[in-house]
Parts: structure tokens; sequence; C-alpha cells
């Protein structure tokens, strides 16, 4: 199947045309982060209408760069959940009317399913394997059987990864996105500088907490040592604080499923610091360590496309009552 995918659940206008046989022809990224940068991070209601603004051409071009029509096209995924409301809303209704339009099947992802196989744009991987989704609203483990074959393992207690970058940068005065502000700066820095806590937990959970390491954060800042630290030095020991939670949880799940090998999803996982040590921590574990480019971690269509297309072409399909949800439906 040809499919058309549209993302919308944050503050990325998304669309992208996916093809079996054909693989990826276009995905088209309309970013907010303009908008959203005076304020400090996303505000939902200036997210609805940016995509409200965007949902069109956005859509307009990728059908164009894939050189497809609505006669080429065979169906229509859209991100359902989880996400902002009134964002999923957008990218949900437009679909559903292009649906109707073009008298063309619908199937309606999960936003965090998307980016669990999101990998397979660009890689062959074996199923069963762990898979680490880190981003701004989630962080989590799964087990990834097959197609549709989803078991979490673990999740965060409290503030998701990415959250914890956005609000470190703005601690230490810097703007959104702040965890690619913090990724730059600690490439200048040493990550050894200050010890800041890791949350580790019972040894066998595959559950995070990052709160604490935020607390940490703003009572190191407000003290004379880190008044005088050298700014580089913070960003790399948060950093670092954080990075090596995640591999070695993640590193540790696998092992305890008996499972040789980890897909890393997400936007965190554009983080070059967590990639360079997932791919250290996994050689040296004898695993197979899997990363999607950097522009497929981030929020994007493509993997709403591919995902919709193995669903399609399963014969599972959505039906008008398809309704847009916040919350992830994973559970343990």
């Amino acid at each position: 199947m040809r499919v058309l995918g549209i993302e919308s659940s944050c503050d990325e206008t998304a669309a992208a045309v996916y093809d079996r046989s054909a693989g990826l022809l276009s995905s088209v990224v309309s970013s907010q982060v303009a908008v959203h940068g005076a304020y400090g991070g996303v505000v939902p209601e200036l997210a609805s209408r940016e995509h409200l603004k965007s949902v069109l051409p956005v859509v307009e071009r990728a059908l164009l760069d894939a050189s497809s029509g609505p006669d080429a096209i065979d169906g229509i995924a859209v991100t359902a959940g989880p996400g902002l409301i009134g964002s999923l809303l957008v990218g949900l209704c437009f679909a559903k009317s292009l649906s109707f339009a073009w008298e063309k099947p619908l199937f309606g992802a999960d936003h965090l399913e998307s980016h669990i196989y999101a990998v397979f744009l660009e890689h062959r991987v074996e199923f069963p394997y762990v898979a680490l989704l880190v981003s701004g609203g989630h962080t989590s483990l799964f087990r990834v059987g097959g197609w549709g074959e989803v078991r979490q393992l673990g999740g965060t207690l409290d503030d998701a990864a990415g959250e914890a970058f956005d609000k470190a940068a703005k601690m230490m005065g810097f703007g959104y996105p702040g965890g690619v502000v913090i990724d730059r700066l600690a490439r200048g820095g040493d990550p050894a500088r200050y010890a800041f806590p890791r949350a580790r937990l019972k040894s066998d959970s595959a559950d995070f907490s990052f709160s604490g390491l935020k607390t940490a954060l703003r009572t190191f800042l407000a003290s004379p040592e880190g008044a005088a630290a050298r700014i580089e030095d913070v960003a790399a020991s948060f950093q670092e604080a954080i990075v090596e939670v995640l591999v070695e949880k993640a590193i540790g799940a696998a092992q305890r499923e008996g499972i040789p090998r980890l897909v890393l999803s997400g936007g965190v996982s554009a983080n070059s610091r967590l990639r360079a040590r997932a791919r250290e921590r996994g050689a040296a574990a004898g695993m197979e360590v899997s990363l999607p480019s950097r522009a497929l971690c981030t929020d994007n269509a493509a993997m709403v496309a591919l995902l919709g297309e193995r669903r399609l072409s399963a014969g599972v399909v959505s039906g008008p009552d398809l309704n847009a949800y916040a919350a992830s439906r994973f559970s343990r």
C-alpha cells in the first residue's frame, strides 16, 4: 500500500508518504519552535492554531514531493494520541475529511507506537527487541515482539528525560528547546566535574525518576560553587547523569528479557552523548543497538505512515468514531 501519514500531536505539523515497495517517498515537517521559544515551552492553544495554518500546505507538499495525487494513495494514517488534544484534533479532523472525500481507509496511529517502529524506515531489525523511548513527554521501556505486539516494561515515575533537559536549560538561563542547547554546551564540558545524583531505584526495576536530579541542579546553581561553575561543565555533568541512567536501565531491561537487541527512539534519542554511550555499552554487553537518524527521532509523519501501512495492509481500519486521546494507552 501507499499511505499518507499525518502527525500533529504536539508542536510539529508533519506529513509523509510511505510505500511498502518504494519506501519513504516524502517527509515534510513544519516546526513551531520560533512560536513557542518566547514562552519557554509549548503553549497548547498556540500549537493548535499553528497546526490549523500549516496542515494543508504541509500535506500538499508531501504529496507533491511524492508525486502522488489522491488516486495514488491507498490509505491515510493519522496520529490519534497521546498528545495535546487540541493539536491532535486538527490532524485527526483533517485526515478524517480526506478519508471521506477520497474514499480511502483510515488508521488512527498511536504516537508512541509509531516512534517504537520508526527504526524500520532505515534499518532491518529482528523481533523481538527492547525499545527505549525518550522524549519531552515520555520515558519508557517496551518489549516489542512484532507488529502490534508491544508490552511496556517500565516508565518514568515523575518527569520525562526531555522535560528534565528543558527545565534544566531554563534554570541555566537558556531558551527552548533546552535539550539541544545542553547537548551542544556539553561537548565543551567535563561530564565528571560535578556528581549529580542518579536515581537507580531497585536494581531490577525498569522505571525512571528525574525529579530529584532537577532539584539537585537547582540547589547547586544557587550555591556559591554553582555560581562560579563553568556552564559547559554543569551541562555535561547534568547530561551525563540522565544518559547514564537511561542507558543502564535499557541495557538491564534487555538482559532481563534475554533479548540482545536494543532500539532507541523519541526526540531525546537524537542527543549525541546518549547515542554514543548506548553504542559503547551495547557493544560491551554484546548487544545490537539500532538508532534512527536524528530526523526520524523527533516527531515526524514518516513513522506514522509506516505504521499505518503495516496495519492497513493487515486489515486494521479505524471507523468514523475515531477520537483523540491525551494519555498513553500502554500500561504494565
